[in-house]
C-alpha cells in the first residue's frame, strides 16, 4: 500500500470504492470503507472521496451505514452541494421498519449542520416525535435542540414546543430527560422550561426511573420551583430524602443543592440536610478518582462554613496520602485547620509536621502555613514546631517558617517573645541561601529552561518573601533581637547589588524602626542607607520613601516614632480561629458548581507575602462596602446629660425600634481583623480630634453606652461568639476570661428595607469594654478592712463578706453616688443611620442581658 499520508493513498482508495468487483462483494466493500475511516482518523484529508461515500450509503448493511454517516458528517460542511445528494437516502431511511435505522438516519440528518438542509429535516423530526420506538423519540427530541442551535434566530413552531411539553410524560425516562434538555436550549431566552406544580410532582415521582445523569438534570431544573405551601415543601423533601444518601456523588450533590434551594427559609432543615450528606461526602473523599476526591474536599469546605464542627470526629479522613497530588493535599490541610479542637490538636499538628518536610515545596509551605493558622489558638504548641523546623536549615522551609511567624505575631502579639528567640540565627541561613543564588546567577550554573530553572526561580521567590518577612520582624521587634543591627548592616552593605525593590523599601523601614529603639548601633548604617537611596538609587519609589524618612527625621524623634511605630494590637487580645459560621444561603448558590474548585477556602491574610501593614483592602464588587469604608466625616452622638457614658433603658429603645423601619443584620461582606483594626483606629482618631464638634452634613456616627450586665465578663468567648452569631453579629477579637481590662471587638452590616431617607446598608464596628476600676477600688477597701479585722468574730466576718460581695458589684463615683458596675459599649457606624444604630444597640443589649441572666 502507498505511503499513508500521500495523495496516492486517496487515489488508491477511490479506485477501490469505484471497482465493481469490490462493490459486488459486501465484505470487501465494507472493509474498504473502514480503511477510509481509519485514514481519516489519522489526519489524512480524504474529502475528495465524498461522492463515492455518498453512493455507499445506499445499503441495507447497518454497520456500513454507520461508517458512511461518520464520514459524511465530518466533511458535509466542506461539500454542502454534494450533501444534498444524501438527503433522499436519509429521508428514506427514516421510514425504514428497523427502529435502529430510523434513529440513525434522524441523528445524522441533524449532525450534518447545514442551514440549507433545515427545510428537509423538520418533517422527519416532527414524525419522529410520535414514533412508536423510544430510541427514535430520544433522537428526535434532541434533534430539535440541534436545529435551534443551528439557527438560533429562527423561531420554533409553538406546536413543536407543545409536543415537547407533552413528551415530558413519555413512559421512557430518557425521552423525558431529553425533553427537559431540549426545552432548556430552545427556551433559553425565555428563562428555560416552565416548571409548575404538576410538572414538578411528575418529575419527582419519575426520578427513580432515570439514570444518574438524568437524575442530576431533573434535580437541577427543579431548583427553579418554589413550593406554594409548607405541606407541599415537606412532601417534596420527603421524596428527596433517599437521594441525599445516594452512593453516586453527582446525585447526592444535586439533591443537596435542591434541598438548600427549596428550604432557604428553614435554616434548621438546611443544617439537618448538611449533616445527612456528610457520610456520602466522606465516601467521595476516598474515591479512586483524583478529580472526584478534589471536588468532594472542596465542597466539604463549603459545608464547614456553616457547620464548623460537622466532621470533627472524622478528621483522620483528611490526612494526606503519599501518592496524592499537591493540590489535593493543600485542600485537605485547609480542612484540617477548620477541624482543630482541644481533643485532636496534638494529632493534627503531628501530622502537619510530617508534611513540612515533603519533597514538594508547595506542600511543605502549605503545611507550615496551616500550622501558623492553628497557632492563633494554640500558639505554644505551634511555635514549638516552627522553632524546630528552623533547625533543619532548609531554604524553602526556613523562608516559609519566617513568613508564618511574621503573620502569627501580627495577629497574636503575645507570641513575640518566643518568635524573637527563635529568629536568632535564622537570618544567617537566609543570607547563605542568597549567596548561593547570587553565585548560581553569576556563574551561569542555571541556564536550561527545565525543571532546574523552575526550581531556581521558586527558591529565589521563596527566599525573597522570607527576607521580606525577616526584615519586618527585625524592624518591629529589633530591640529584643541582639543581632538585628548586624544583620541589617550586612544587607545595607550589599544594597547596591539588591535587585528587588520590595526588599529595599522594607530595609528602609526596618532600619528606621530599629534606629528609634537602638540609635547608637544604627545611626551610621542608617545614614549610609539614606545617602545611597537618595543620591544613587534610580527607582523613584525607593528614592521618595528615603526622602520621606529623611524629612521626617528633621521633624524630631518623637514625630518620627509617632508615624513609624504608631499603635499596636493589645497583646491580651486573641483572634478566634477559623471562619465564623455563616448562613447557608451565602454559599448555597455555588454548591454543585465549579466555583468551590476555583475558590481557596483560606483568606489571603496569611499568604499576603508582604508586610502586614501594607495589605490593602479591596471591597467586594457586589456590596456597598466601598462607601462604607471611607471615613471622610464623623459625628458623635451625645447624651443629653453631661456624662460621656450613660446607662440605657432598653424599654425606650425597644419602643423606638418598633416605630422605625424593619432592620436586618448581615455578616456579608466579611471584615478581616486587619481591616477592622485599620478602620477602628482611623475613626477613633477622627473622634478624638473633633470631640463634641457639631457637623451638619456627616457620614459617620459615634455612640457610647453603659449596659448593666457585669455577669457577661464571666462568659466564655465561645458562648459569647455563639450568642452573637445567632443574631448575625460577628465577634472578631476578645480578651480571655477574668482578665482586665476586658474587651470584645465586633461588627455587623445593617439593612433596612423600608427606609426612605437613610442609606440601605451600613457598617457598624463595636467594642465592649470593662476596665474593672470599680473592682480595683473595692479590692483596696477590702484589703484595708481586712487588716483591722483580726479581732472580729465569726458573725462580723460573715457580715464583712456580704459587704465585700456587694462592693464588688458597685462602683463609687467622685460625687459620692453609687452606680452599678457596667460594660461600656462603643459603636461607630458609617454611613450614618440613627434609627438603624438605635435598633442595633437594642439587639446588642438584649443579647448581653440574656447572657448575663443565664450566668446569674
Amino acid at each position: 500500500m502507498p505511503y499513508l499520508g500521500g495523495e496516492e493513498t486517496v487515489r488508491e482508495l477511490r479506485r477501490a470504492l469505484s471497482n465493481p468487483n469490490v462493490q459486488s462483494d459486501p465484505l470487501r466493500y465494507r472493509n474498504t470503507i473502514l480503511k477510509v475511516i481509519r485514514t481519516m482518523s489519522q489526519g489524512v484529508d480524504v474529502s475528495g472521496l465524498f461522492s463515492e461515500m455518498v453512493k455507499a450509503c445506499a445499503t441495507v448493511d447497518v454497520v456500513q451505514k454507520k461508517l458512511v454517516y461518520v464520514f459524511l458528517c465530518s466533511y458535509a460542511t466542506l461539500n454542502p452541494e454534494l450533501s444534498l445528494l444524501v438527503i433522499n437516502t436519509l429521508r428514506k431511511d427514516c421510514q425504514d421498519p428497523n427502529p435502529m435505522v430510523r434513529s440513525l438516519a434522524l441523528r445524522n440528518m441533524t449532525n450534518l449542520r447545514l442551514p440549507s438542509l433545515v427545510e428537509y429535516v423538520e418533517q422527519p423530526l416532527t414524525a419522529g416525535l410520535r414514533d412508536r420506538a423510544a430510541c427514535v423519540r430520544r433522537v428526535a427530541v434532541l434533534g430539535w435542540a440541534k436545529l435551534h442551535n443551528l439557527q438560533p434566530s429562527s423561531e420554533i413552531d409553538a406546536a413543536v414546543v407543545n409536543e415537547l411539553y407533552s413528551l415530558l410524560r413519555d413512559p421512557d425516562p430518557v425521552v423525558m430527560v431529553n425533553c427537559l434538555r431540549a426545552l432548556e436550549e430552545i427556551l433559553k431566552e425565555e428563562g428555560g422550561v416552565t416548571i409548575n406544580k404538576p410538572i414538578t410532582h411528575h418529575l419527582l415521582n419519575r426520578l427513580k426511573e432515570c439514570d444518574i445523569w438524568g437524575q442530576c438534570e431533573v434535580l437541577r431544573v427543579l431548583q427553579r420551583y418554589r413550593p406554594q405551601s409548607e405541606d407541599e415543601l415537606f412532601d417534596i423533601l420527603s421524596l428527596l430524602d433517599s437521594f441525599l444518601v445516594s452512593p453516586h456523588p453527582p446525585v447526592m450533590a444535586a439533591t443537596l443543592s435542591l434541598f438548600l434551594s427549596v428550604s432557604s427559609n428553614l435554616p434548621a432543615i438546611s443544617l439537618a440536610a448538611l449533616e445527612r450528606v456528610s457520610g456520602p461526602l466522606l465516601a467521595a473523599c476516598g474515591s479512586g478518582s483524583r478529580e472526584m476526591r478534589f471536588a468532594a474536599v472542596c465542597h466539604i469546605q463549603l459545608l464547614l462554613r456553616s457547620v464548623p464542627g460537622l466532621l470533627g470526629t472524622h478528621y483522620k479522613r483528611f490526612f494526606c496520602g503519599y501518592a496524592e497530588p499537591a493540590y489535593i493535599k493543600e485542600r485537605k490541610m485547609q480542612v484540617l485547620v477548620e477541624l482543630v479542637n482541644d481533643e485532636n490538636v496534638a494529632m493534627i499538628l503531628d501530622e502537619l509536621k510530617g508534611y513540612c518536610t515533603d519533597v514538594n515545596t508547595d506542600t511543605a509551605q502549605a503545611a507550615i502555613s496551616a500550622i501558623g493558622r492553628i497557632g492563633r489558638s494554640y500558639s505554644d504548641r505551634c511555635l514549638q514546631i516552627l522553632t524546630g523546623l528552623l533547625g533543619l536549615k532548609q531554604d524553602h522551609i526556613t523562608s516559609a517558617v519566617v513568613q508564618t511567624m511574621r503573620d502569627l505575631v501580627w495577629v497574636c502579639p503575645q507570641c513575640s517573645d518566643t518568635v524573637c528567640l527563635a529568629l536568632e540565627g535564622c537570618e544567617e541561613t537566609l543570607q547563605d541561601i542568597q549567596d548561593f543564588l547570587n553565585e548560581s546567577t553569576i556563574n551561569g550554573s542555571v541556564k536550561s529552561p527545565d525543571a532546574s530553572l523552575r526550581s531556581y526561580v521558586w527558591s529565589d521567590l521563596l527566599h525573597f518573601y522570607g527576607r521580606q518577612a525577616l526584615l519586618w520582624l527585625l524592624g518591629v521587634y529589633g530591640e529584643r533581637i541582639s543581632s538585628a543591627p548586624y544583620t541589617l548592616e550586612v544587607l545595607i552593605d550589599r544594597v547596591r547589588s539588591e535587585a528587588s525593590l520590595g526588599i529595599k523599601m522594607e530595609l528602609l523601614t526596618a532600619t528606621m524602626r530599629l534606629f528609634l529603639c537602638r540609635p547608637a548601633e544604627t545611626q551610621d548604617m542608617l545614614g549610609r542607607l539614606l545617602h545611597y537611596c537618595i543620591e544613587e538609587e534610580t527607582d523613584m519609589c525607593v528614592r521618595d520613601q528615603a526622602l520621606l524618612y529623611y524629612r521626617l527625621l528633621h521633624c524630631g524623634i518623637e514625630k518620627t516614632r509617632e508615624v513609624l511605630q504608631g499603635r499596636r494590637s493589645d497583646p491580651s487580645l486573641g483572634v478566634l480561629i477559623g471562619r465564623p459560621a455563616k448562613p447557608v444561603s451565602q454559599w448555597a448558590r455555588c454548591f454543585n458548581t465549579l466555583e468551590p474548585l476555583s475558590q481557596g477556602a483560606v483568606e489571603a491574610e496569611s499568604n499576603s507575602r508582604g508586610s502586614p501593614e501594607h495589605v490593602t483592602y479591596s471591597p467586594k464588587p457586589n456590596a456597598d462596602l466601598s462607601d462604607t469604608l471611607s471615613c471622610s466625616h464623623i459625628e458623635e452622638v451625645h447624651s443629653e446629660s453631661d456624662n460621656a457614658m450613660r446607662c440605657s433603658d432598653s424599654s425606650t429603645n425597644v419602643l423606638a425600634s418598633s416605630i422605625a423601619a424593619p432592620l436586618s443584620l448581615s455578616l456579608s461582606p466579611a471584615v478581616s481583623p486587619e481591616d477592622f483594626e485599620h478602620l477602628w483606629l482611623q475613626r477613633q482618631d477622627l473622634h478624638t480630634e473633633r470631640g463634641a464638634e457639631k457637623i451638619e452634613e456627616v457620614d459617620c456616627a459615634w455612640i457610647e453606652e453603659c449596659v448593666r450586665c457585669p455577669a457577661v465578663l464571666h462568659c466564655s468567648p465561645q458562648s459569647l461568639q455563639a450568642a452573637m452569631q445567632l443574631v448575625n453579629i460577628q465577634t472578631l477579637a476578645f480578651t480571655p476570661q477574668h482578665m482586665l481590662p476586658w474587651r470584645v471587638y465586633l461588627y455587623t452590616h445593617t439593612q433596612r428595607s423600608h427606609s426612605m431617607d437613610a442609606p440601605n446598608t451600613t457598617l457598624i464596628l463595636g467594642e465592649l469594654l470593662c476596665t474593672g476600676e470599680a473592682n480595683q477600688k473595692a479590692g483596696v477597701k477590702k484589703s484595708t478592712a481586712d487588716s483591722g479585722a483580726g479581732a472580729e468574730g465569726k458573725e462580723d466576718q460573715l457580715v464583712r463578706k456580704e459587704m465585700d460581695a456587694t462592693a464588688d458589684r458597685l462602683r463609687v463615683s467622685e460625687d459620692g453616688q453609687e452606680e452599678e458596675e457596667g460594660i461600656k459599649v462603643i459603636l461607630n457606624q458609617q454611613p450614618k443611620d440613627d434609627d438603624a444604630l438605635r435598633q442595633f444597640l437594642t439587639i446588642l443589649i438584649t443579647v448581653l442581658n440574656t447572657l448575663s441572666s443565664k450566668k446569674d
